[in-house]
């Protein structure tokens, strides 16, 4: 993959600059206004810890029923693989939640956005935890997922207000709090769940987002309302914004490729890990929980990333980290059998997915002069690929077992990169 610049008609337009230019150098000695220095009254450092606690947490609502499908099933009458729909479910929710709500980031104040967004999701895991059934569940999570889009307001702000030379390493901070929830999510929720079921989970995470959502809030700097025009101009908006720059397409696509690899991949893993007989190893869902601390790896390549992408580059790092996703998924379906595979294929295809997501956010966020625009736009691609790729392994880990679910990984991976390629050549 190529990394190319804009066009110097749109060069004017662009809010910042990609790391390497002269415009970014200059960025970079820039004095920056007083507010922006102490957002919201906090030192910066301050700042961007409550910021990334935050994310975290948001994030872990999106996968906390992940690890808990196999105790749903047995409170519910069903299977695993019976439930298994609901996280996908989550991740529809979410992408959905994107379209409507992060471009509202770039139009009204992001205060109060965050503190209602962050009491309506509470307010739909509480419900979630008095479902009697899979579908009142699904609802509930639908909802909460939709409206847990606060970390996808607050990168934005974050990437706008640090310097060009280290836009990136922001950014990787806020992707290390959010694989850091997803993280927390499998194991602590996992172990709470055998521990004291799975209801007391989603409450526990309702507690948890409004706590954190509205210290977030209030940290934020002021802002007066930026509305000139409807409310949803945002969403009207975004086609425009994805068909005048390739480099934001190519971000999109390709992000979608690898977050539907992990996501077929590491929705599904539960199913593996707790099944019985030839077809899993029998695990408790509290010890296949543990097996998310190999997402740690995640939080610990995310700022090493953010310094390579600041160095060489987008392209180069997006490429070696489908490079190292292609790798993974020969070990995954090693891992059918073998457990030092699976765990090798755990790390491997974590540290690919942070690589290439902080590398494909940073150019979209940079791309466009409407950062939440796009930002909206490339998340919602990631999550659209992450959804139906999740949706397509619960189908083949009922018709085929974990090679089938191996199958749909590399099958993402293969469109993600096969189509930016055919469309770079062209």
């Amino acid at each position: 993959m190529t990394s190319r610049m804009p066009s110097p008609s749109r060069t004017d337009s662009l809010p910042d600059a990609l790391p390497g230019t002269s415009a970014a150098r200059q960025d970079a000695h820039r004095p920056r206004p007083a507010d922006e220095a102490h957002p919201g009254g906090l030192p910066p450092r301050l700042f961007l810890v409550l910021i990334a606690v935050c994310t975290a947490v948001t994030a872990a609502n999106i996968y906390v029923a992940a690890p808990l499908l196999p105790l749903m099933a047995r409170d519910f009458g069903s299977t695993p693989s019976g439930v298994a729909w609901i996280a996908s479910v989550a991740q529809f929710g979410y992408a959905a939640g994107l379209l409507f709500f992060a471009p509202l980031g770039d139009r009204v104040n992001r205060r109060r956005l965050v503190a209602g967004l962050s009491l309506a999701t509470a307010a739909a895991l509480a419900l979630g935890a008095t479902a009697s059934g899979a579908t009142a569940l699904a609802a509930a999570v639908l909802v909460a997922s939709a409206a847990t889009v606060v970390p996808q307001l607050l990168v934005p702000l974050v990437a706008a207000r640090a310097p060009a030379h280290r836009r990136a390493s922001h950014v990787a901070a806020l992707i290390a709090g959010l694989f850091t929830g997803v993280v927390a999510a499998r194991v602590l929720g996992a172990l709470a769940g055998q521990a004291f079921g799975w209801r007391a989970v989603f409450l526990g995470a309702a507690v948890l987002t409004v706590v954190l959502g509205l210290a977030s809030a209030a940290a934020l700097p002021k802002e007066t309302s930026r509305r000139t025009g409807p409310l949803f101009a945002g969403l009207a908006q975004l086609p425009g914004v994805v068909r005048m720059s390739p480099e934001l397409r190519r971000a999109c696509i390709r992000q979608g490729g690898m977050y539907g690899a992990w996501s077929a991949l590491w929705t599904s893993l539960a199913l593996l890990l707790t099944g019985e007989g030839d077809g899993g190893y029998g695990m408790t869902t509290g010890a296949a929980g543990l097996f998310g601390l190999f997402g740690l790896a995640a939080s610990l390549v995310a700022p090493v990333a953010g310094g390579l992408v600041d160095r060489f580059g987008v392209a180069k790092v997006v490429a070696s980290a489908y490079g190292l996703a292609a790798v993974s998924v020969p070990l995954f379906w090693l891992g059918g059998e073998r457990l030092w595979a699976l765990c090798a294929a755990a790390v491997a295809v974590h540290a690919a997915l942070v690589a290439s997501h902080i590398a494909n956010q940073t150019l979209a966020l940079t791309t466009t002069s409407a950062p939440a625009v796009a930002n909206t736009a490339y998340v919602v691609a990631g999550f659209a690929g992450g959804a139906m790729a999740s949706a397509l392994a619960g189908t083949a880990f009922t018709h085929w077992g974990w090679n089938g679910v191996c199958a749909v990984a590399g099958g993402c991976l293969a469109v993600g990169w096969g189509v930016t390629s055919l469309r770079a050549r062209r």
